[in-house]
C-alpha cells in the first residue's frame, strides 16, 4: 500500500508575497481572470448582437441568460468529483490542466469568430466545455493557497487572491469592451494568450502541492465533504447567503441590454459599466489588504450584502451612465467585503484534508449564484423588462439579508477572522 507523505508546513510569513510559489500562483490568477473577463465580454456581446438580428430585446436577453446556464450545468454535475480530485491529486497540476482547457476553449471561440456569424448553439457548446473546466479549476485553486502560506498570512492571502480577481475583473471587461469595438476575434485571441501565460506560470510553481489522501472510496469522500458543510452552520450559512443574494441580484448579465437598448451608450459604455463593478471591488480589496477585517465578521458580511442589494436597485432605476457605473461600483465594493469574509471563514474552519471538497461545494454555490443568477436575470427581463428585473433582484437580495440573519444567528454573531 502506498502511503502519501504528509505535506510540509507552509513557509511562516505574515506577508504571502514573500512566498515565491504564492507569487507565481497570484500572477497566474491575474492572467487567467483577465482572460476569462475579456472572453466573457466578447461572448456576451457577440451572442446578444447575433440574437438581435432575428429577435427583440426580451428574447435576446433570454439568449444571454443561456450563456450562464450552459456554464452552470457542467459545474453542477462535476462539483463533487472535482472537489474529491482536488483532495486526491496534485492541486498545482489540476489547476494547470484546467487553465490549458480554458485556452483550448478560447481557441475554439476564436475559430468561430473568424467564421463570421457562427450559430448560437456553437457558442453555447464551447461555453459549456469552459464551464466544465471551471468546475475542476475552482476547488483546486482555492485549496492550493493555504498550502503555500502560513495561517497568519491566510487572511491577507485571501484578500490578495480577491485582489488578483478584481484586477482582471476591471481590466478584462474594459479591455474586452474596447477590443470588441474593433474585433471580436481579436478579443478571443487576447484571451487565448492570457490563458497560455497563466498555465505556464502555474506549472513553474515549486512547492509541495499534493494533499494527504484520506482513506475511503471516492463516493464516501464526496459525501463526507457535503456532510461537513451541512454540519458546520457558519460555513453553510455563509455560502448559502451568497448563493441566494447574488442569484437574485445578478444584474451584471443585463449590462449589454442596458448599454445597447436602455442607456444607448454602445460598446464603450458597456465596457465602462462592466469595469465599474470590478473597480469598486478593487478599491475595497486594496483597502482590505492594508486594513483587513479581523473582528465582527458576521455583521460586516450581512451589512455588505444589504448594500449590494441597494446598489443593484439603483442600477436598475438609473437613466444616466455615470449613476449606473457608480451603483455598480458600490455593489462591487460590497461584494468584495462579503467574498473576503466568506472565504476566510471557510478556509479557517476547514482542515486541509477536506479543503478541496469544501471549496468545491462553496464554488458550486458561487457558480450557481453567478450563472443561475444570470439566467434568472435574463428570464426576469423576459417578463419584467430589464429595469424591472434589476429592481426585483436588488429587493430580493435585501430580503435575503434579513431572512439569513434570522435563520443563522451563529453566522450573524461570528466575530474573529484569524
Amino acid at each position: 500500500m502506498t502511503v502519501t507523505a504528509p505535506a510540509p508546513a507552509p513557509l511562516v510569513s505574515d506577508n504571502p508575497f514573500r512566498v515565491p510559489a504564492f507569487r507565481l500562483v497570484w500572477l497566474a490568477r491575474v492572467a487567467a481572470v483577465l482572460g476569462v473577463q475579456t472572453q466573457s465580454a466578447a461572448v456576451l456581446w457577440q451572442v446578444y448582437e447575433i440574437a438581435r438580428r432575428g429577435h427583440g430585446v426580451a428574447e435576446s436577453a433570454l439568449w444571454l441568460s443561456l450563456v450562464g446556464l450552459v456554464q452552470f450545468l457542467p459545474l453542477f454535475a462535476l462539483t463533487l468529483p472535482a472537489g474529491e480530485a482536488a483532495d486526491r491529486h496534485d492541486r498545482k497540476l489540476v489547476m494547470g490542466l484546467c487553465i490549458a482547457v480554458e485556452a483550448l476553449c478560447a481557441a475554439a471561440f476564436l475559430g468561430l469568430a473568424i467564421h463570421g456569424s457562427p450559430p448560437l448553439w456553437a457558442l453555447l457548446a464551447v461555453a459549456a466545455v469552459f464551464g466544465a473546466s471551471r468546475a475542476y479549476l475552482a476547488p483546486s485553486s482555492q485549496a492550493l493557497v493555504p498550502m503555500l502560506v502560513s495561517r497568519e498570512a491566510l487572511p491577507r492571502a485571501i484578500v490578495a487572491n480577491s485582489l488578483a480577481f478584481q484586477v482582471g475583473a476591471i481590466a478584462g471587461p474594459a479591455l474586452g469592451g474596447l477590443i470588441v469595438g474593433v474585433s471580436v476575434a481579436l478579443a478571443y485571441g487576447v484571451a487565448l494568450g492570457l490563458f497560455v501565460l497563466a498555465a505556464v506560470l502555474v506549472l513553474c510553481v515549486r512547492a509541495h502541492t499534493k494533499p494527504v489522501v484520506q482513506p475511503g472510496s471516492r463516493w464516501a469522500l464526496m459525501v463526507e465533504g457535503l456532510s461537513y458543510v451541512w454540519r458546520t452552520k457558519v460555513v453553510f450559512g455563509a455560502i448559502s447567503l451568497d448563493l441566494v443574494a447574488v442569484l437574485l441580484g445578478g444584474a451584471t448579465l443585463l449590462v449589454p441590454v442596458f448599454a445597447k437598448d436602455v442607456l444607448h451608450v454602445g460598446p464603450e459604455g458597456f465596457g465602462i459599466m462592466r469595469a465599474a463593478f470590478g473597480a469598486g471591488a478593487l478599491a475595497t480589496a486594496l483597502w482590505l489588504s492594508r486594513f483587513p477585517i479581523l473582528r465582527s465578521g458576521g455583521a460586516w458580511m450581512f451589512g455588505s450584502v444589504a448594500v449590494f442589494g441597494l446598489g443593484t436597485v439603483v442600477f436598475g432605476l438609473s437613466t444616466q451612465l455615470w449613476l449606473s457605473a457608480a451603483a455598480l461600483a458600490v455593489a462591487g465594493a460590497a461584494d468584495m467585503i462579503s467574498v473576503n469574509i466568506r472565504q476566510t471563514l471557510i478556509q479557517i474552519a476547514t482542515p486541509d484534508s477536506m479543503r478541496g471538497r469544501v471549496s468545491a461545494v462553496s464554488m458550486l454555490f458561487i457558480g450557481a449564484s453567478n450563472e443561475l443568477g444570470e439566467f434568472e436575470s435574463g428570464l426576469a427581463a423576459r417578463f419584467l423588462g430589464p429595469v424591472g428585473a434589476a429592481v426585483f433582484g436588488g429587493l430580493g437580495s435585501l430580503a435575503t439579508t434579513g431572512l439569513w440573519a434570522w435563520w443563522f444567528p451563529d453566522l450573524r454573531k461570528a466575530d474573529k477572522l484569524v
